[in-house]
């Protein structure tokens, strides 16, 4: 791994997370959400775990953004929409960001840079290793949920179902 491609991901993961504070067009700041989580994407591929980078693209990108997106549009905000904040909502911001704050810094005194995370096997985050232990320890587990989303995708189609003798 290029230590300068992953300060490079990171800059862009940390300049993309800032326009989605700063923007001012709603849309605009989840389209700028979906390119920060396409660079967490690339970390996740750059550390080995594709399963976590294929769920996240899949999942985070291709559907709950999407769906954030279309009921942005569907609500129609706009700058001239949203109005004046209370104080009370400036004081929840305030709070919100002054834990963020003592939680950043008590995650650096807490670092020891000086012992580097060296991982014992290189094959953790492999789809090939979640396949076995799926289909090995969690077999029976497994099956089960996939027979419970099975019925509710049979009766979710049934509810949606038009009957023909109404019509």
């Amino acid at each position: 791994m290029s230590i300068s491609l992953f300060y490079f991901i990171a800059f862009l993961t940390i300049f993309f997370a800032l326009l989605v504070i700063f923007s001012k067009n709603p849309v605009h700041s989840v389209l700028y959400l979906i390119v920060t989580f396409f660079t967490f994407t690339l970390h996740y591929i750059m550390l080995n775990a594709q399963f976590l980078a294929i769920v996240n693209f899949i999942v985070y990108m291709g559907a709950i953004m999407v769906l954030f997106l279309f009921v942005l549009m569907l609500l129609n905000l706009n700058e001239g929409s949203i109005g004046s904040k209370s104080n009370l909502l400036k004081m929840a911001g305030v709070v919100a960001g002054m834990c963020l704050i003592i939680t950043i810094v008590g995650s650096v005194k807490a670092l020891n840079a000086s012992d580097p995370l060296v991982l014992q096997t290189q094959d953790l985050g492999l789809v090939k290793n979640l396949g076995k232990v799926l289909f090995s320890k969690f077999l029976l587990p497994f099956e089960i949920s996939s027979i419970l989303l099975l019925s509710a995708m049979v009766g979710a189609v049934l509810l949606a179902k038009r009957d023909i003798k109404k019509v």
